[in-house]
């Protein structure tokens, strides 16, 4: 006679579905945390998400479930966001290669390089504020329009107050700051081999 039951009487079958059903409740809070802390942490919200699912499938595995899953979840996306901004500020160039690029003569104005330079910041600025968290894109993107409008005509597009423009801008614009800070490498060499 054959027992397919563990020492606490659950079968591999309901520990199973026990584990599908945390880890499907656990999916919407993992991409949303994901999503506010990768931009600042200089990884993608997919990598992010992927090596927390990693350590709780680990936990899983050794039977170690946590008790308050979305609060060790919490903690483990901040973990892992601060292991991602170490290891970016510990890479190093390939030897030979230049930890920077050469200075090179300004290109003339309306040169098609200049115009390729010009597109391509635009394209990676707007790339940023389309992942920067809450409100910000709408803010941001208002801010960025062409018409530039007023600050009234800001908050009346977004139906927020006026007063209320000032400081979210700040938190807003402090946020990209962060995020393009960590994809575009400093000026100094800061701690690297040359």
């Amino acid at each position: 006679m054959t027992s397919h039951s563990t020492t606490h009487g659950t079968t591999p079958s309901t520990t199973r579905s026990a584990s599908d059903a945390l880890l499907a409740s656990l999916t919407p809070l993992l991409a949303a945390e994901s999503q506010a802390e990768a931009p600042a942490a200089g990884i993608e919200p997919d990598d992010l998400e992927q090596a927390v699912w990693l350590r709780l499938l680990e936990r899983l595995r050794d039977d170690d479930a946590p008790e308050r899953p979305a609060d060790w979840l919490r903690r483990a996306v901040r973990a892992e966001a601060r292991r991602a901004r170490r290891a970016s500020a510990r890479e190093r160039p390939y030897h030979g290669e230049p930890a920077h690029e050469p200075a090179h003569e300004p290109l003339p104005q309306g040169s098609p390089e200049s115009h390729v330079l010009v597109s391509e910041r635009r394209r990676s600025v707007r790339a940023a504020v389309r992942r920067t968290p809450g409100h910000c894109p709408r803010l941001l993107t208002a801010m960025l329009h062409p018409d530039d409008p007023t600050y009234r005509e800001i908050a009346g597009a977004l139906g927020i107050s006026q007063g209320s423009l000032g400081p979210m801008r700040s938190r807003c614009l402090g946020c990209l700051r962060r995020m393009l800070a960590a994809e575009v490498p400093g000026a100094g060499a800061r701690g690297r081999v040359p």
